[in-house]
């Protein structure tokens, strides 16, 4: 239905571009309630039920918060040294550039003790946009979670995929590793920061504490690890944007220096929190729905182009 309404919608704004352009063409009832439905519906209620890339060639929107991808691959479900995981969440699409990447450090992975390959998490939707759950960025394509369990099985069907889970690699809510962490997950993160496309690494303050501690030769690629919450099942990964995508929006690079003072800082939180908030009747900023209007424009092409 929503698709439906959708291709209804390409005929209700091509309507609005021809004639005598004043404005005076009078939609059809039908017409006015098919726009009026696209604008009020959520956006992520519109990527997260489309089930196909666009057609085009590839091209990032936005920024990874609030943008969409043309034309995005999509990574297989299974390769030599990686799956795909969580397929009914149909996440596994990318810029091809992402796709390079993670199968890239696959191969890196299948070539530490105990590990065969990745397990890839959510990478984006078929068209980005926001996600019907979980996830405020992975919209353009640039974006992707990486398992922390080690790949040992490369031949897991489809339920298998669904039911198994990662491992956490905390303790102290995040402010030391856990037995789970291994030099093996140090050597994996800083191959995937270590990548001149990669923008930042997010994972949980306790480990870039770990390997700030730990680094003895060239700790360059701490910059673009970056300390987050959660991220102790998985780490996620975010490319910077490609060539060929003008209208791709990059986030701020991260500070420069290593980053250690701010990660220990993030560690002292834990382990001793702030005061609470003098005023805890303050009210929290409200966040409300992204809407269609709310991403760049050539979302909307984006969202209603063929397959």
């Amino acid at each position: 239905m929503i698709l439906r309404a959708a291709l209804l919608f390409v005929s209700v704004i091509a309507l609005g571009s021809c004639g005598s352009g004043d404005g005076s063409e009078a939609l059809s009832p039908e017409m006015q309630v098919t726009a009026s439905t696209m604008s009020a519906t959520p956006a992520r209620r519109l990527f997260g039920h489309v089930d196909a890339p666009s057609d085009g060639r590839t091209r990032v929107y936005g920024r990874i918060s609030r943008g969409c991808i043309q034309g995005a691959e999509e990574l297989p479900e299974t390769g030599p040294t990686w799956q795909a995981m969580r397929l009914s969440r149909n996440r596994n699409y990318g810029h091809p550039e992402l796709l390079d990447y993670l199968q890239e450090l696959s191969r890196f992975a299948a070539t530490l003790p105990g590990w065969d390959g990745l397990y890839i998490g959510d990478m984006a939707q078929p068209r980005g946009g926001p996600m019907l759950t979980g996830h405020a960025s992975h919209q353009s394509g640039l974006d992707a979670d990486i398992w922390m369990l080690p790949a040992t099985d490369l031949s897991l069907t489809e339920a298998e995929r669904e039911s198994l889970s990662s491992i956490s690699t905390r303790r102290a809510r995040g402010a030391y590793v856990g037995e789970n962490w291994t030099e093996a997950h140090w050597q994996l993160m800083r191959a995937a920061a270590s990548d001149p496309r990669v923008a930042r690494v997010f994972v949980f303050p306790g480990a870039k504490v770990w390997m700030c501690d730990n680094e003895t030769g060239d700790r360059s690629y701490l910059r673009q690890i970056r300390p987050w919450y959660g991220h102790h099942y998985h780490f996620h990964v975010r490319l910077s944007c490609p060539q060929g995508s003008p209208d791709c929006v990059d986030q701020a690079p991260p500070p420069p220096g290593d980053g250690c003072d701010e990660a220990r800082e993030w560690q002292r939180n834990i382990l001793n929190p702030p005061l609470p908030d003098p005023d805890p009747n303050r009210p929290e900023p409200v966040r409300g729905e992204i809407m269609l209007s709310d991403l760049p424009a050539q979302c909307t092409r984006v969202l209603l182009s063929s397959p």
